[in-house]
């Protein structure tokens, strides 16, 4: 079993579309993919949406167990702390949540490939 979340900006299910702020959007879809049963999709309203802190969200998307994040985008930070997590983190895709989402199941898109800093092409 298998449970992503998807930050996204409208209340719209698995038609909703991926927002390009993991932290700033009004909603997350909770996709539960299971062996036998299919997807199970659940909208969920930002908690932190008027009042965004660093840090909160990671943890409120771990708290709902998620396996994985996907979002249009999403600084350095927030990534780091989502890997702490054990959340792979999947960005730079937008459009309609179902599709990113099975597009990352097929493999066709890949989770964040986070810097190892020995590269002389890193800037952090």
């Amino acid at each position: 079993m298998k449970k992503i979340a998807v930050a996204i900006e409208n209340n719209e299910g698995k038609n909703s579309k991926v927002s390009m702020h993991f932290g700033r959007c009004p909603y997350y879809l909770f996709i539960t993919i299971g062996d036998k049963e299919g997807r199970k999709y659940e909208v969920v309203e930002n908690p932190f949406y008027s009042n965004h802190q660093p840090g909160v969200v990671p943890q409120f998307i771990h708290q709902n167990g998620a396996d994985v994040i996907i979002a249009g985008g999403m600084g350095p930070r927030a990534v780091d702390m989502f890997l702490g997590f054990g959340i792979e983190v999947v960005t730079g895709f937008v459009g309609d949540a179902e599709k990113v989402v099975d597009a990352y199941l097929s493999g066709e898109i890949k989770g964040y490939e986070p810097c190892e800093h020995s590269n002389r092409e890193c800037e952090h």
